[in-house]
């Protein structure tokens, strides 16, 4: 495969958000819901406790980026910059396929903003990536997180 549409790191833009690469001063924003055990109850990572566990997150998804098999965007509110979710497309480069997945904070649920972010990246796999397939699981209890996978088909 020639070009990596991840080289650098492609920053996505909609209506309301910025889809970009993660920053170490996303600390507080991303603790800020990170750490809502409500929010992380069908989620394949616990509630963060301290900001340790925060800068944790933020070197991992940094290095997982660095590796340019898909990325973790962080998702920014444009109207109040600050950090409000992730969305993260795992890039199958040899079957043509990624699996989608997201966390978005609670404040900004019902919103209509899960739809804008998942929209944008599927687009991009689709179009940068020339992906056959995109799927997302959750689990069977995370009605929202369904809903939102139906809405997307």
């Amino acid at each position: 495969m020639g070009n990596n549409p991840f080289i650098p790191f492609p920053v996505l833009e909609t209506k309301r958000l910025i889809l970009r690469n993660v920053e170490t001063t996303d600390l507080h924003d991303i603790f800020d819901y990170a750490s809502d055990s409500t929010l992380t109850k069908y989620l394949t990572w616990g509630a963060h406790q301290t900001l340790a566990d925060t800068e944790g997150f933020i070197e991992f998804l940094s290095a997982s980026n660095k590796r340019h098999t898909g990325g973790t965007w962080v998702i920014v509110w444009k109207d109040k910059p600050r950090v409000i979710g992730t969305i993260d497309l795992a890039w199958n480069q040899k079957h043509y396929t990624a699996e989608l997945a997201y966390a978005l904070s609670r404040e900004y649920w019902r919103k209509g903003i899960g739809t804008e972010a998942v929209q944008e990246v599927v687009r991009f796999g689709f179009e940068a990536l020339k992906l056959e397939r995109i799927f997302a699981r959750c689990h069977p209890e995370n009605e929202a997180s369904y809903k939102l996978m139906e809405k997307q088909g």
